[in-house]
């Protein structure tokens, strides 16, 4: 009996399992399906779209045709109208001419006859005047008239190469892609950004220039938020959680016309921007909080972040626009924020001066970087490399610092007492004009 009993619960063991699988099996069927059902729709959704471009494009193309030609069209006709006038009023003045001379041999036809044939008395004197007048009028003037062959004779001139060149022009004119050359590939979460990532899938296309677009909502429309020749941009103003739609395109070398739109995809991250603090008289802040300016007040001291918002894992970057430099100036990340320090240039943090010299808990170490320039930016990464119970003898958390700055970049450990899961970041500059932006 205990054996029969174990053998049924062996054989409901194996049946739950099979269950179990059975079900998984299901999910990733139902889930492929899912994506069948996506990929269906994307294919009818990418067609019923570009049949709506192709359609409105060949209209337009179609209307703007029409008014060239109908404005080529009116051109000629004007050009008709002009040598038609031009050409037929010396002609009008010609024939005004000849119609007087034939009024005036009709006046002198009369006259003459009715002399030749008058009374004898006054016949004498009427012949008199008769023949005095048409001396006067020189009866043997005659107008010139043109020949045919000296007067203009319009016609047109059309070359039927012309629809040779549209024919040949129009069966080359667009093209249909089943794929775009280029495609996003990564989203980067980072503290009020997105890194977007995209990547060329045609080998034979070659890229000059990428551009970037995002959109908040489906309802708003696509806007750039970058172009240019790299394939990764820091996207920047993004609230946390909240879905955003990307899409890339590009310009083929020698090109001015874009590529079509890849596939659009979401990007989003749940990391809160970073925000320096508030209500340090030396520095005026951004609308975001995300810039400082080093302002013209002669307090000065260290501005901290709002919160420990830099986690081990992460690139913090610093970007800036230089103003005086001084030895005292400062740029990194510190365990604690503390009031009446005039630099980060002390114990419990990690930092990089405006000349380059880098110190760590107050010391300067051998290893120098360039001396920060407008523009560039400084990269501050850390990652865990030794853990262990926290005590009052420290040296128990170990974090490995690489500060890059101008292609350069120093590597090195940072012992600290005590446990951080969270960094604060900060900075500090004796002298107006700087501003850093942090991301």
């Amino acid at each position: 009996a205990a054996e029969a009993e174990a053998e049924v619960r062996l054989l409901l063991q194996e049946a739950r399992e099979s269950i179990e699988a059975a079900r998984s099996y299901r999910r990733e069927l139902q889930q492929r399906l899912r994506g069948l059902h996506q990929a269906r729709e994307q294919i009818k959704d990418s067609a019923t779209l570009t049949r709506d471009v192709l359609e409105q494009h060949f209209s337009d193309l179609k209307g703007t045709l029409k008014k060239l030609l109908d404005e080529r069209l009116m051109s000629l006709l004007q050009e008709v109208d002009v040598i038609e006038q031009e050409s037929i009023k010396p002609l009008d003045e010609c024939q005004k001419l000849i119609e007087h001379g034939v009024s005036t041999a009709d006046d002198l036809l009369r006259e003459g006859e009715s002399a030749v044939d008058g009374d004898v008395g006054q016949q004498n004197e009427k012949l008199c005047n008769f023949t005095k007048k048409a001396l006067h009028i020189q009866l043997d003037s005659l107008p010139e008239v043109p020949s045919l062959v000296d007067v203009p004779c319009l016609s047109a001139q059309l070359d039927d190469c012309l629809l040779t060149i549209l024919k040949n022009q129009i069966f080359r004119h667009g093209t249909v892609a089943s794929r775009p050359p280029v495609q996003l590939e990564e989203f980067v979460e980072k503290p009020g950004g997105i890194l977007v990532r995209w990547c060329k899938v045609d080998e034979d296309f070659i890229a000059q220039d990428y551009r970037l677009q995002c959109r908040k909502s489906p309802a708003s429309p696509f806007e750039d938020v970058y172009v240019g020749s790299e394939t990764e941009f820091m996207v920047l103003h993004i609230d946390p959680n909240v879905d955003y739609q990307f899409r890339v395109c590009a310009r083929g070398d020698g090109r001015q016309e874009w590529s079509p739109w890849s596939v659009a995809q979401i990007g989003r991250t749940s990391l809160v921007p970073h925000e320096w603090t508030t209500g340090l008289e030396g520095y005026s802040l951004s609308s975001r909080r995300n810039i400082a300016l080093r302002n013209d007040s002669q307090s000065c001291g260290v501005l901290y972040s709002k919160a420990p918002t830099y986690f081990c894992g992460q690139t913090l970057t610093f970007r800036q626009t230089v103003g005086q430099p001084d030895r005292r100036d400062s740029l990194g990340v510190c365990v604690e924020q503390r009031n009446g320090d005039d630099s980060l240039q002390r114990d419990k943090a990690v930092c990089i001066s405006t000349n380059g010299a880098v110190f760590v808990n107050g010391k300067e170490m051998t290893n120098q970087l360039p001396a920060v320039t407008s523009g560039s930016t400084v990269t501050f990464d850390m990652e865990v490399v030794q853990l262990g119970p926290c005590s009052n003898e420290g040296g128990n958390f170990k974090l490995r610092v690489t500060i890059s700055s101008n292609n350069r970049e120093v590597v090195f450990d940072w012992v600290l007492d005590q446990c951080c899961g969270s960094l604060y970041f900060g900075c500090s500059f004796s002298y107006p004009g700087w501003k850093v932006l942090v991301f």
